[in-house]
């Protein structure tokens, strides 16, 4: 089969490949298109993520048709149309035209959308749910979301929104940006540029001069420091990049924050697989009854080597302009 792989250099290139073979559990998914995060180009630059490669393969949230199943697979069927998050427990990654998965992972697309937009939700989808579920949120909280167009915060929006939760900040980079939140539902008060000068008041006269219940921070860095400094006493701060600063992390410290920390990887760990699946087809269900809508998403091209570099190289430039990247796989 056709795959783009990490050679021994960590440089990416074109090959042909044995397809998988199937484990009595797993089911062979054709891989109609896949997404792009951040951590696969992180994981050829930085030894933190680099020790995550599992398959010299990248990439690891796809959609598909199952074309073969193992013998102990029989939650579907040959043919059924399906998406899943495979991290590190498919035989390879999603830069391939096959993967073989454990189908306690797999959940059915929803129906009402594309293999591309499929393909853009697993790790976004499950990460800003994971984040919404375990913060146990009031609707009196205060929340303040950085990042908000990203993949993770335009679900984050979009699960509060569905909730009706009406004290809700969040930060753009640019007009487009804001556009796309207004869009979802906020209103022009509740949309800060962080480009702009005097941040931190910025955000707090968007929340009525009070400091912040909640930070849900998708962006790290000089904005955890940030979102330290107008967070209340004993506030919550969601970390969801591991990027907090020194100085932002002494001042969530000294004022008694409780630090979350958002990651899917933890339940690679312990084969938590209903966590995937049970989670992908509760976002299928919210999808499919227009509860939530699905993401905004711009297709990069067909499987090739200029492909995947094309959009690591939007990835690191920050370039994707509110849009989740996605590869078609013909």
């Amino acid at each position: 089969m056709k795959a783009i792989i990490l050679n021994e250099n960590f440089k990416l290139e074109d090959a042909e490949i044995e397809k998988p073979g199937l484990k009595d559990h797993e089911v062979l998914i054709r891989i109609k298109a896949s997404g792009f995060n951040p951590i696969d180009y992180q994981m050829i630059e930085n030894e933190l993520e680099r020790k995550l490669i599992f398959s010299p393969i990248l990439g690891r949230e796809i959609s598909g048709i199952i074309v073969e199943k193992g013998k102990d697979a029989h939650q579907f069927n040959i043919g059924d149309e399906v998406y899943c998050g495979s991290g590190s427990m498919g035989s390879n990654g999603s830069y391939a035209e096959y993967i073989a998965v454990p189908e306690a992972i797999v959940a059915f697309k929803p129906e009402n959308i594309s293999f591309e937009q499929a393909a853009a939700i697993p790790s976004a989808g499950l990460t800003a749910l994971q984040t919404f579920k375990r913060l146990k949120l009031s609707t009196d909280d205060t929340i303040l979301v950085t990042g908000a167009t990203g993949g993770v915060g335009s679900f984050v929006i979009k699960y509060l929104l569905a909730q009706d939760f009406p004290n809700i900040v969040a930060t753009v980079g640019s007009e487009e940006n804001r556009k796309i939140l207004l869009e979802m539902g906020l209103q022009d008060y509740q949309v800060i540029n962080y480009k702009k000068e005097n941040l931190a008041s910025n955000l707090l006269k968007a929340n009525n001069d009070k400091y912040f219940d909640v930070g849900i921070d998708l962006v790290g860095n000089y904005m955890s420091e940030v979102t330290a400094d107008v967070l209340k006493i004993n506030g919550t701060y969601a970390d969801v990049t591991a990027l907090i600063t020194k100085d932002a992390h002494e001042t969530l410290f000294n004022k008694g924050t409780v630090i979350m920390n958002i990651s899917n990887y933890s339940y690679t760990m312990n084969k938590d697989y209903q966590y995937y699946k049970g989670n992908l087809e509760e976002i299928s269900r919210l999808i499919e009854n227009e509860t939530i809508s699905p993401p905004h998403y711009r297709t990069i091209g067909n499987l090739s080597l200029e492909t995947v570099l094309k959009a690591h190289s939007i990835l690191k430039n920050n370039q994707t302009q509110g849009h989740k990247l996605v590869m078609k796989h013909e």
